[in-house]
C-alpha cells in the first residue's frame, strides 16, 4: 500500500493512504487544489508529490489492524 503527501517549499502535508484524499487536503497547506467537477488536480508552483512504500521487511505482523 502506497502513502501520498504533497510538499511545498514551506510546508509538508500529512501522509494519506490514497491520492484523491491527499489531493483534496493539499489546499490546506497551499499545495494546490482539486476541481471537484472534473476531478483534475492543479498543483501550485514548486509543489511536489511524495510517494512512500511502507517497509514490510519484518512481515505483515508489524502492521496494526
Amino acid at each position: 500500500m502506497s502513502l501520498y503527501r504533497f510538499v511545498t517549499p514551506h510546508r509538508t502535508g500529512k501522509w494519506y493512504s490514497d491520492l484523491v484524499t491527499a489531493q483534496r487536503q493539499a489546499f490546506a497547506i497551499g499545495a494546490g487544489f482539486r476541481d471537484e467537477r472534473t476531478g483534475t488536480f492543479y498543483a501550485y508552483k514548486d509543489t511536489r508529490l511524495e510517494v512512500s512504500e511502507p517497509d514490510l521487511a519484518d512481515g505483515p505482523q508489524e502492521i496494526a489492524a
